[in-house]
């Protein structure tokens, strides 16, 4: 009796092993807040029997100083443009299997073409490209306050009510635009001149940051924040109060790209997923959650006109702004850029 016990507790042991099956796999993915539909990744996560999950960076720097400490297991990244040369110089990244990924040169729209470092697609699949401007409370700004200027942030009735983004390229490309340089100048007097700007702008913020501004300024506990397009049109679709503006001296266009770790554990499904999210239906749905634009020509085409007012900007608007740039052959423009930075961090 003793042994047919025994051997029934261990067919039941077994059974509930078996029971449990083998686990899904996971795909981990690096990226900005609120930049994947809940319902596209479902949608993912059900067609191919899987878990994704999204861990956050709120710039790219904070994104490369991470990857550069040792971080692992991430399989799909979402780096702006300029970034990703320095990837794949240090190994970071691997070349994308096209063959895997058929949609994203079916469908992808010549129309941003310009805007894209490399559009050998290398490396890169481009995913969603934002502006930088100023988003502005309307209700709160009196009407001699140049919301359409960088020089804003020169308004001393607006201190304490006011962020710029705790973002090295941003904010000093912001400054280095409102003088009418370049955002991607190479000369050390324009960057102390830069400098100078940002600390002066520097007395008038309530903080740097990267995340409030988007509660804030919705809040009305700050009436102006430098921010990126999608996130404040998402609150603009809300709250009418809400204003943003694309200043008239310039500002940043970054496109945002999927790349894939050289560590990923699960490249294959990361090929996957990039394929998935060049389908126009789910393009389509990812931008009207995000609120930023997918260079998918069939999903823009598909979208509300009043969303697609919104977020897809017009030819004119577009030559005011300039694509952020590495410096990764250049590594005493580099150093010129972070020491910077660490003069104004470290500034009154």
């Amino acid at each position: 009796m003793k042994n047919v016990k025994t051997l029934i507790g261990a067919a039941l042991a077994l059974g509930m092993i078996a029971g449990c099956g083998p686990s899904k796999p996971e795909l981990h993915i690096y990226t900005w807040s609120d930049y994947v539909d809940e319902d596209v990744k479902s949608k993912f996560e059900e067609e191919n029997n899987c878990k994704v999950v999204i861990d956050t960076f709120d710039s790219n720097e904070a994104m490369y100083a991470k990857l550069q400490a040792g971080s692992t297991g991430y399989d799909i990244i979402t780096p702006s443009s300029y970034q990703i040369p320095l990837m794949a110089k240090n190994k970071m990244i691997i070349p994308l299997d096209h063959s895997k990924i058929p949609n994203v040169k079916k469908n992808f729209d010549a129309a941003f073409a310009n805007s894209i470092l490399d559009p050998s697609f290398t490396y890169n699949a481009p995913y969603m490209v934002t502006y930088t401007g100023i988003a502005y409370r309307k209700d709160k700004i009196a009407k001699d306050v140049p919301v359409d200027s960088w020089k804003i942030y020169e308004t001393a009735a607006l201190k304490g009510r006011m962020s710029l983004l705790s973002d090295m390229r941003e904010t000093i490309g912001a400054a280095l635009k409102s003088l009418g340089y370049s955002l991607n100048s190479e000369k050390k007097e324009e960057l102390d001149k830069a400098v100078e700007v940002v600390l002066k702008w520097k007395k008038n913020i309530a903080k740097f940051d990267n995340e409030q501004y988007k509660t804030a300024v919705a809040a009305g506990e700050w009436f102006v924040g430098h921010g990126y397009s999608s996130d404040v049109t998402q609150i603009m679709l809300e709250d009418d109060k809400v204003g943003f503006s694309l200043p008239k001296e310039g500002f940043t266009i970054a496109f945002d790209e999927m790349v894939i770790a050289a560590d990923a554990p699960q490249k294959e499904l990361a090929h996957k997923f990039i394929d998935f999210m060049y389908r126009p239906e789910m393009a389509k749905a990812n931008m009207e959650s995000v609120c930023a634009p997918m260079p998918v020509k069939a999903a823009l085409e598909a979208l509300k006109p009043e969303l697609k007012a919104l977020i897809v900007k017009d030819a004119d608007t577009i030559k005011r702004g300039e694509v952020l740039r590495d410096f990764d052959d250049k590594p005493e423009v580099r150093r010129m850029y972070i020491e910077a930075w660490d003069k104004i961090k470290a500034g009154e």
